[in-house]
């Protein structure tokens, strides 16, 4: 009998949950919550883009200018002085920039109007005779300003570091100074001339903070030929400049 009751007992505690279960409606399993991983960010360039002006101070070196001058008298040609003497302008000089840049993702490119000026010059001589007569010349080759409009195209390497290629145009202002003797007898001419020309270069810029950097860079520029001519009175001596070169320089640039 008391086994009986037992059951009984049993079989109603069950029916009992059994209808809170059904009473209280479906319980979804507890799931454990699940955490995103955190997303990692890409080492992306620094933002680039926008305009800056700066400043520079180079060394000009590598110049290869060889003068060989042709000698005319009551415009007859009498002979020509070859292989004279070899300038080598080289020197300090200084100048301003300013620029703007565009970016997209790591690739950096914009242009660049460059100021410069210096002590960049060169001086030899060279004696020949032409004609029966003993000429001594003296070649001044003299930079005194560069003006100077390139297109710069880089990529950042890194946040703060971008590597960048230059190509562009440049006109010099120069001064030519001959001296010359015939026979011991002479004196100098002073000739001013502009060339237009060629730049090519390479360069790294770095981020010191978000609107400064520095930078340092060298660059190849090609002026082309041009032929000077040197008068006193009836008698003329021309010959061709060529007063390409080498520059390095570092400098500062300032965002805005």
């Amino acid at each position: 009998m008391r086994h009986s009751s037992f059951l009984a007992i049993s079989a109603l505690g069950l029916m009992s949950g059994t209808s809170g279960a059904l009473a209280g409606g479906y319980i979804a399993p507890v799931a454990d919550p699940v955490v995103a991983a955190p997303v990692r960010e890409s080492a992306s360039a620094s933002d680039w883009a926008g305009g800056y002006v700066g400043g520079h101070i180079g060394y000009a070196f590598g110049g290869d200018d060889e003068v060989g001058a042709d000698i005319y008298e009551d415009d007859a040609f009498l002979g020509s002085l070859s292989d004279l003497t070899t300038l080598k302008v080289k020197g300090l000089g200084a100048g301003v920039h300013l620029g703007y840049r565009w970016q997209r993702g790591n690739w950096v490119f914009g242009p660049e109007l460059t100021l410069e000026g210096g002590d960049i010059s060169d001086d030899k001589s060279g004696s020949d005779s032409v004609d029966g007569d003993d000429y001594t010349v003296g070649i001044e080759s003299k930079v005194n300003h560069i003006v100077g409009l390139q297109f710069k195209t880089g990529y950042a390497v890194n946040p703060q570091t971008l590597v960048y290629g230059t190509a562009g145009y440049v006109r010099g202002d120069f001064d030519y100074i001959l001296s010359a003797s015939v026979n011991g007898d002479g004196g100098s001419i002073t000739e001013g001339y502009t060339a237009d020309g060629y730049s090519l270069g390479l360069g790294v810029e770095r981020k010191i903070r978000d609107n400064l950097s520095v930078f340092a860079e060298w660059q190849y520029r090609n002026f082309g030929k041009t032929e000077i001519t040197f008068t006193e009175g009836s008698d003329a001596i021309a010959t061709n400049a060529t007063p390409e070169h080498h520059n390095v320089k570092v400098g500062v640039n300032f965002s805005f």
